[in-house]
């Protein structure tokens, strides 16, 4: 649907349009409909991105509304034979800056004004192949009593590349500058080279291996409004359930390592243990404990079953009664409390302005949850409250985990107790033909966060740009609002309280 001002087009979640509809707007107008957007609270930028197209660049933004379910979409055309310059919009939309990094990283696009546009991601295909990793433009600051200390790339035990540079005085922490960039796994290309749709569906499963029913549910959604293909409310709900499964391991998970920082091994391997009870309940249902194979375009080849649906209840009623009990003793041990407490606390405001999503907005009053705001089939049917927090802080994320467990555990409960799943559900289609000269634009609320594939088809049905955005894009930087000014040892426990994504950044 086109705006009554013929600027943007409107659209919903897991919704297509044609891309000839879509308004092209000079850059002056299409940054003043872009800044008039996100000046209200209610919206926030879901992706911007731009891609070849023709003799030059197009433009796409797409802003969410919050309160209305809609998203709204608009473009602009950069041809090649003008100035490769845009003025910046990230003086006055703070959230936009690293869109517009990426951009000027991919192809060279200048934005006049932007604070700093240092390079993203650091991908193959990137404009200046010139610049290398090692000549990353570090904030510095020159002292005498200041000194930097860098963690990483290489990390000990299990971890993936980042490395972070920290400005101190002292053990108290100024700045903290985060690169990443270290694998360059080009997934998004990958996604386009790869012709059919299983090997895309792979890839996309392997964004990122902890949200593997998220990023999968994601490419699910754009392929099937792509194509055309209208599911089920029962699938929907299938998959929604394993996504909740997924958002109950995870952060079971994220528990247990959080009572590692603080050397509370009773709760470091008990959650733990109750984390594997989970993932085997997945790997019972589709075979594998991550939920690999678990979402295919068009239907499933593991149906929920009244069986199943039993065995999830059993497994939710032993892993509730053990979680329970261990968490109101751990929650409430002062030496816990004390080392979480008022650590690494961000506020609302900030968070606004680096477009924060998913927990890392609900930990500091925003009440941004694509369940909520942007609801597939299954939470239309049965509505999800999102649960927000005020404070910010390590003990805000470290409490919002077990309040969303058991949100999501009574969602399940609720589901399965007025649901019957007594129909088959179709087999997964094999193949498809994506509908020409598209543009789709897929939400899903990962355990992270916020989730955002879009996809744009060519004139003959061909994928011609797939962009993936994981909530990590949005929230690394609030990692590094919530060191300052505290002593470089409350790193760990802060960076664990977030549990952000290389490999979901690292496309």
């Amino acid at each position: 649907m086109v705006s009554e001002n013929k600027k943007y087009c409107i659209i919903q979640n897991c919704k297509s349009i044609e891309t000839d509809l879509i308004p092209v707007l000079n850059y002056a107008d299409f940054s003043k409909e872009i800044i008039e957007l996100l000046t209200l609270n209610e919206n926030h930028c879901v992706t911007y991105f731009a891609f070849p197209q023709d003799d030059g660049l197009k433009f796409i933004a797409a802003i969410a509304n919050d309160s209305t379910q809609n998203i709204f979409i608009l473009s602009h055309f950069l041809p090649k034979n003008v100035e490769q310059e845009l003025a910046s919009l990230t003086p006055q939309i703070n959230a936009l800056h690293i869109f517009e990094r990426e951009i000027h990283e991919n192809f060279g696009v200048g934005f006049p004004g932007h604070p700093w546009l240092k390079p993203v991601r650091f991908a193959h295909n990137r404009a200046d192949t010139n610049l290398k990793i090692n000549d990353y433009p570090f904030y510095s600051i020159e002292s005498n009593e200041l000194h930097e200390v860098g963690v990483g790339p290489v990390h000990a035990g299990i971890i993936e590349p980042g490395h972070f540079r920290f400005i101190c005085n002292g053990e108290n922490v100024l700045h903290l500058e985060i690169q990443l960039g270290w694998q360059h796994r080009g997934v998004e290309q990958t996604l386009l080279d790869k012709q059919t749709l299983l090997q895309r569906n792979i890839v996309a499963e392997s964004v990122a291996g902890d949200t593997t029913v998220g990023h999968s549910l994601a490419f699910a959604g754009i392929m099937e409004s792509l194509a055309g293909i209208e599911t089920a409310t029962q699938l929907d709900i299938e998959r929604s359930i394993a996504l909740e499964l997924e958002r109950i391991a995870v952060h079971t998970a994220d528990i247990s390592a959080l009572c590692t920082d603080v050397a509370y091994n009773l709760g470091a391997s008990i959650f733990g243990i109750l984390r594997t009870a989970i993932i085997n309940q997945t790997q019972a249902w589709c075979g594998n404990r991550l939920g690999k194979g678990m979402i295919r375009t068009g239907g499933t080849h593991y149906p929920l079953t009244n069986q199943l649906k039993s065995q999830i209840l059993q497994t939710l009623d032993k892993y509730e009664k053990q979680f329970v009990e261990l968490a109101h003793l751990t929650y409430r041990l002062p030496s816990v409390e004390n080392r979480f407490d008022d650590i690494g606390t961000v506020t609302e405001q900030q968070m606004r302005k680096i477009g924060a999503v998913g927990m890392v907005a609900r930990m500091a009053n925003i009440p941004r949850d694509v369940r909520k705001s942007h609801p597939s089939k299954a939470f239309v049917k049965h509505p999800y409250t999102p649960i927000v927090l005020p404070k910010g802080d390590v003990f805000s994320r470290f409490l919002l985990r077990r309040k969303e467990i058991k949100q999501s555990i009574f969602w399940i409960r609720e589901v399965l107790k007025n649901e019957e799943f007594v129909h088959p559900s179709p087999k997964p289609v094999s193949d498809i033909a994506l509908k020409p000269g598209r543009l789709a634009v897929s939400l899903v609320e990962g355990w992270r966060g916020e989730i955002c594939h879009t996809a744009v088809t060519g004139k003959n049905g061909e994928l011609v740009y797939y962009k993936i955005k994981d909530p990590s894009f949005h929230n690394w930087k609030a990692l590094e609002l919530s060191l300052r000014n505290l002593e470089i040892s409350d790193f760990p426990i802060n960076n664990k309280s977030y549990n952000l994504s290389y490999c979901g950044f690292d496309l």
